[in-house]
């Protein structure tokens, strides 16, 4: 037998080359090492932050650090993040309040910043683009990077720049992520969930099939829980029946869906990462306390909302043409109305005049436990036709009340509609 070649391998901590069956690193003593024979050549990253929410703010509260910490509503909300302390305790992301808080009663409870969480994010982001304009994001704490062709630039290959960028992350921005690192996005998504928190994890495309064989369908993205219901009384369980089936088999069974199962299941993705990759919405909602019936206080709600969402709209420099309101009433039944608008818009008071007039059509008829409100069909710019008089003078003052917001805090304007009736 010829000798066994030696793997690739740095610290993650110094970039230090270690040998290869080395424990810690002889430069700086850290035991976070990376070997893989593909380390060097692999060039398709997935870059995730680790409990992002709850991450930030312990980082801006020290005495949470140890703490099982949630980031979510009130009891009738819904947990938006958790610590991995929390996780522990079973308490996992879009669970009710009231059932992670039973498994956790002991639990630190934070509502949502989101303006602090989107300027964390938009950091990172940039820090991103500093090492390939190839970045597709796929929400406000993760996004797929492609560093090929960037070894000359950076003077080192794809996976020592990941591992830079995380230390610098962790020691500049003060959070952690995990990065997956493969030859196309759907493995070095997987990959990303292998190691966390603060995880780096590499899946060559080789190596796949064999890694997926044993795993579910569900394991496949887009495969929830009815598609994989229907794939097991098929006879696909689990992700090797899907690779031992025929292609043409699963085609005629599935169409479009069958091919992309069969490729997937071999590790198979042939998707560029885009960095054109649009936002398709932006929306925002609330779960009551306690169910509500009447129109005022849905109204008043919705207009928080709308703010919201006309806020995050003009931080991205984004306007929509379509107008959703979402509504779940106290058996929790799903009810969503859309309206075309005339034209795009960021304003807040046309998303609230097209919600209201969606939401009047649903009062009366039962109680609601949640309400939403969303702008979709983007498009860059500010939208809205100002054109006529009153048009532009409507949007001249809220962008006004914008600025006396941005300078003296968001209290100090509030909307007559925002203040409750006595």
């Amino acid at each position: 037998m010829g000798a066994r070649r030696p793997v690739s391998g740095f610290c993650r901590d110094c970039l230090t080359d270690v040998a290869d069956t080395a424990k810690r690193c002889r430069g700086c003593g850290s035991p976070r090492l990376v070997r893989h024979a593909e380390l060097d050549r692999l060039t398709i990253a997935h870059i995730d932050c680790d409990a992002f929410y709850a991450t930030i703010e312990k980082r801006d509260d020290p005495s949470l650090a140890d703490r099982p910490l949630i980031v979510g509503g009130g009891k009738r909300g819904v947990v938006a993040t958790a610590c991995y302390i929390a996780r522990t305790y079973g308490v996992r992301s879009a669970m009710p309040m009231f059932e992670a808080l039973s498994r956790c009663p002991h639990a630190v409870v934070v509502k949502p910043n989101m303006a602090k969480y989107v300027e964390v994010g938009r950091e990172v982001r940039k820090r991103m683009r500093d090492l390939t304009p190839l970045v597709e994001p796929l929400s406000i704490d993760e996004a797929f990077l492609d560093l090929t062709g960037t070894e000359r630039l950076h003077g080192m290959s794809a996976a020592r720049v990941l591992a830079r960028f995380a230390r610098d992350v962790e020691r500049d921005v003060g959070i952690s992520v995990s990065i997956g690192l493969s030859g196309n996005k759907f493995l070095a998504k997987i990959a990303s969930d292998l190691d966390k928190p603060r995880g780096f994890a590499v899946l060559a495309p080789a190596e796949a099939p064999a890694f997926l064989a044993p795993r579910p369908v569900g394991f496949i993205y887009g495969v929830g829980a009815v598609s994989a219901g229907k794939l097991a009384n098929d006879g696909f369980r689990l992700i090797g029946d899907l690779q031992r089936a025929d292609e043409r088999d699963l085609m005629r069974r599935y169409g479009e869906e069958g091919l992309r199962l069969s490729r997937l299941a071999r590790g198979i993705d042939t998707r560029e990462v885009d960095p054109e990759r649009e936002t398709k919405s932006v929306s925002a909602e609330t779960t009551f306390d306690s169910d509500i019936a009447d129109f005022r206080p849905l109204e008043q709600h919705l207009w928080h909302l709308c703010e919201k969402v006309s806020s995050r709209l003009k931080a991205q420099g984004l306007a929509g043409a379509t107008v959703t309101l979402k509504l779940k009433s106290a058996d929790f039944k799903l009810r969503t109305r859309a309206r075309s608008l005339g034209s795009p818009t960021q304003l807040a008071t046309r998303i609230f005049e097209a919600g209201r007039d969606l939401l009047r059509l649903e009062v009366g008829t039962t109680r609601f436990r949640l309400i939403g409100i969303g702008v979709s069909h983007l498009d860059d710019g500010g939208g809205d036709d100002l054109s006529d008089l009153i048009g532009r003078r409507a949007a001249q003052a809220e962008h006004a009340v914008d600025a006396l917001r941005s300078k003296f805090g968001r209290d100090a304007v509030v909307k007559g509609l925002a203040i409750e009736e006595e």
